[in-house]
């Protein structure tokens, strides 16, 4: 490999949410964090180059972008997923989450129902109570480690609870799905059927395991792209979500219009100058770096799953089919939030996301970013390997200790 994806960057120190506020989120100092969705490596030195350049500048005005930077965006899109945009579809925002905000107080009114697949990204469900719609919830279903849709319920709950707009995860985060095109189409005529409007967040779109390929949904045919706010961003891809650059695509002038009125309200308009110029510089010049970190990250997968068969078989890995973020089933273990909690945090010392956060549907489940050094992973696994190991024994002896009581 070109890249060393095995090098070890000290990130504490430099104000990352990731490393450096554990304090203040109710953690312990000496947790290890495999939560939020950034990695621990450093961003493709193509990238620093032309953010080196502009820094050398010094001059940090307004900021916007030509011709050219729409350019490279559509190149990428149409080579990587065949999905053709046009110039005049694109709104540039700070955020996939501030896009789909935007969406939600766009094109609802308050108490309208807003549809999501549980478990899912909670910030999903976040925007829609924070600005007073309906959370309508078609939960995924969990059946033999594997997850589906449930259809019936889906078209049920749209009529039901008058939903006017789904909010689609494609990739899916946390359980890792890339949805086939088959799935989305009849999601797609569904919701068409029902004069529901899709914003389709495709963020993790770049991450797909072998065998599996993304399909854009806007990009299945003209009617659902009529429908549909695409909303993409280069910050996962190439760990840029500080520098806050998202590429959101509408095809629908109505719609379009409506999204940049709503901006305007919010008072947002230019965004993070470093940002524009490290998202140009990504997908221009990122691609050798990308392919090099999905070979690294599927290698860690690989690594997670063979730990787990060998040293925890307890603990089921729900197979990704894409992102970075792999989702465990922990339910063998038939503990509870608190006790889940305790072995987590207290015990293996290891910062995650537990589960429930992502909705009913996600309890006894824990999600873990595998986007770091080898020897990171390593460390966590053997944290968990070691807690789990010890409370069985400390669960054991409690047993065998009531079980003499009893019988004296």
């Amino acid at each position: 490999m070109s890249y060393n994806f095995n090098n070890l960057i000290d990130r504490t120190n430099t104000n990352s949410l990731k490393y450096d506020f554990a304090l203040e989120r109710g953690k312990p100092t000496d947790i290890l964090p495999l939560w939020v969705a950034d990695m621990d490596f450093q961003a493709p030195t193509e990238i620093l180059d032309e953010i080196h350049k502009a820094v050398s500048h010094g001059i940090f005005g307004y900021s916007d972008v030509k011709q050219d930077y729409f350019n490279v965006v559509h190149d990428w899109f149409y080579r990587h997923f065949n999905w053709d945009t046009k110039e005049n579809w694109l709104i540039k925002t700070p955020g996939v989450v501030y896009a789909i905000a935007m969406a939600v107080r766009a094109l609802t009114e308050e108490g309208d129902g807003v549809l999501i697949q549980q478990p899912v990204y909670y910030p999903f469900q976040e925007t829609i109570r924070l600005n007073n719609r309906k959370l309508v919830v078609n939960s995924l279903v969990y059946q033999d480690g594997k997850y589906s849709i449930d259809f019936d319920d889906f078209e049920r709950k749209i009529i039901s609870e008058n939903v006017k707009l789904f909010i689609l995860c494609n990739p899916h985060n946390p359980v890792g799905r890339v949805w086939s095109e088959s799935e989305l189409t009849r999601l797609g005529n569904i919701c068409i059927e029902h004069n529901v409007i899709i914003v389709s967040d495709e963020i993790h779109c770049d991450f797909t395991y072998p065998g599996f390929l993304h399909t854009v949904f806007a990009g299945i045919n003209d009617t659902f792209a009529e429908n549909t706010i695409t909303c993409t961003a280069p910050s996962k891809t190439f760990n840029l979500a500080g520098l806050q650059v998202s590429n959101i695509f509408i095809k629908n002038e109505v719609i379009r219009q409506k999204i940049k009125a709503e901006i305007s309200k919010s008072g947002y308009c230019q965004l993070n100058t470093l940002g524009l110029v490290a998202s140009k510089a990504a997908y221009q010049y990122g691609e050798p770096w990308l392919n090099e970190l999905k070979a690294y990250l599927y290698d860690n997968l690989n690594f997670v799953r063979d730990f787990l068969k060998e040293r925890l078989p307890m603990i089921k890995l729900v197979e990704p089919q894409g992102t970075y973020l792999i989702w465990l089933d922990f339910s063998q273990l038939n503990y509870s939030k608190k006790e889940m909690e305790d072995l987590i945090v207290n015990k293996a010392k290891l910062w995650l996301d537990p589960g429930h956060i992502f909705g009913k549907d996600g309890e006894g489940f824990e999600r873990i970013n595998i986007a770091c050094p080898r020897e990171i992973l390593k460390k966590a696994f053997e944290q968990l390997e070691n807690a789990i190991n010890e409370m069985m024994i400390f669960n054991n002896k409690t047993q065998t200790n009531m079980l003499n009581f009893i019988q004296k």
